[in-house]
């Protein structure tokens, strides 16, 4: 016989608050908000508002981290064309550059012309966004994204 979805998700909070305290408080809420909520969740599939609620906190509280400065982690994701002439040389002189941010990199061909690189940092945001928008900026470079995150220690 199939549990109810209550009885799942007590299970669940029961498990996660014998490793962590759980404490529960209330939330008032338009009833239109609620329903966008709801359905922008259930998109995303999580399985309670709880964990939903969770997550735009951390989220608030990373961004309050990159804000003060603290030690943080981030990605920065870079395609480019390859045969783009120095563009490789370029992006290599300016990561050697900054050797005491980058922690690994990793460089992936998509196919013939593009390839993927990720590298990962930790140290002071400031630094983090500089390195990425000199290495945006770079001629040949078709994309670039810098994904804030958070060492954790403080969420």
């Amino acid at each position: 016989m199939a549990k109810s979805a209550a009885a799942v998700d007590t299970k669940r909070l029961n498990f996660i608050s014998c490793v962590m305290p759980l404490k529960r408080f209330g939330v008032s809420l338009e009833q239109e908000l609620l329903s966008k909520f709801d359905r922008h969740i259930k998109k995303q599939d999580y399985p309670t508002r709880s964990k939903a609620i969770s997550d735009l906190i951390r989220k608030d509280l990373v961004k309050n981290e990159w804000a003060k400065g603290k030690t943080v982690v981030a990605a920065i994701n870079l395609v480019y064309d390859h045969h783009k002439k120095d563009l490789i040389s370029k992006l290599i002189d300016i990561q050697h550059g900054a050797h005491g941010l980058i922690i690994s990199s990793q460089h992936i061909h998509l196919d013939h012309n593009n390839c993927f690189e990720i590298i990962i940092l930790k140290g002071a945001p400031k630094k983090i966004k500089k390195l990425a928008d000199k290495l945006k900026s770079v001629k040949g470079v078709k994309h670039s994204s810098l994904t804030a995150a958070t060492t954790g220690k403080d969420i």
